[in-house]
């Protein structure tokens, strides 16, 4: 297999990992809260081949001395965008919409290892019946969204009116004229980039905080206490994804024609190949 076989594979599976994110952009484009992602690539190791003895014969020379010769592209970077999607009216008092960047609620995951809290932008919440006369506050998948403190929150009797302001406290007016009142699980995330995708729109932190040398303060901070005031929610309302479908359309034909340039390159090289072979 000559360089130029080897240039071009390299390059083509990482073309592949860009198409299957846009693709996953596109077909979350009717979600709720979702925040796409964007590739960038860097280049590999290459390697320079000094075609003059002297430097004073590259005198005049426009380009950098040598020739390079790269081994491909790769990924270099995922990243994460997450700007404000367009907001939407609706008829239920437990849908919400976040009105500033950056802010997640918390949901109680149960997992393999045990109960995980993960983050999502999905602002659309339900009850389900967990005993005789109390439901609890979950989101679409059943998993408990929880209060500023970390715990699952269950509303107890018949209730009559449902109410999240706009700092995320819910209030609930029961049929006997008792409140009940929680105040709803925010954070603000600082810096998206460490955020891990876990699926069903939800965001977990990283395992690895010592290779990273970054800690949990860093990456998201809870809004408790006075912080609880630069929330932004509206209820009533519903956060579309921020996809923009002929942004990710233009980004998928670039990167099918980068795709097709470089399988065209290793047919090429597999041609040259087979005349050099083909001589006598």
């Amino acid at each position: 297999m000559n360089r130029t076989m080897i240039t071009a594979t390299n390059t083509l599976a990482q073309l592949q990992k860009q198409m299957d994110m846009i693709a996953n952009n596109m077909a979350n484009i009717d979600t709720n809260g979702y925040k796409k992602r964007d590739a960038t690539f860097t280049e590999l190791m290459y390697q320079q081949f000094d075609n003059q003895r002297r430097d004073g014969a590259e005198v005049g020379r426009l380009t950098p001395n040598g020739v390079r010769q790269g081994t491909g592209a790769r990924i270099g970077q995922t990243q994460l965008d997450m700007t404000q999607g367009n907001v939407k009216q609706a008829d239920r008092p437990l849908d919400t919409a976040f009105t500033k960047e950056g802010q997640l609620y918390k949901v109680l995951v149960q997992t393999g290892v045990g109960n995980e809290i993960q983050y999502t932008r999905n602002g659309a919440m339900y009850l389900s019946p967990v005993g005789e006369n109390e439901v609890a506050l979950v989101n679409a998948d059943g998993h408990s969204i929880v209060d500023a403190n970390n715990n699952p929150i269950y509303i107890t009797g018949e209730a009559k009116e449902y109410n999240i302001d706009s700092s995320g406290q819910l209030s609930v007016t029961m049929t006997n004229g008792t409140l009940q009142t929680f105040e709803l699980g925010v954070v603000q995330v600082n810096k998206p980039q460490f955020l891990v995708s876990k699926g069903n729109n939800l965001f977990g932190l990283p395992e690895n905080f010592a290779e990273l040398n970054v800690g949990v303060d860093e990456i998201l901070t809870d809004m408790v206490g006075p912080l609880r005031g630069e929330i932004g929610i509206q209820s009533h309302a519903l956060e579309s994804s921020n996809v923009d479908m002929a942004k990710e359309m233009t980004s998928l034909m670039n990167a099918q024609r980068a795709y097709q340039f470089q399988s065209r390159a290793v047919s090429m090289a597999d041609q040259m190949m087979g005349l050099v072979n083909g001589i006598r």
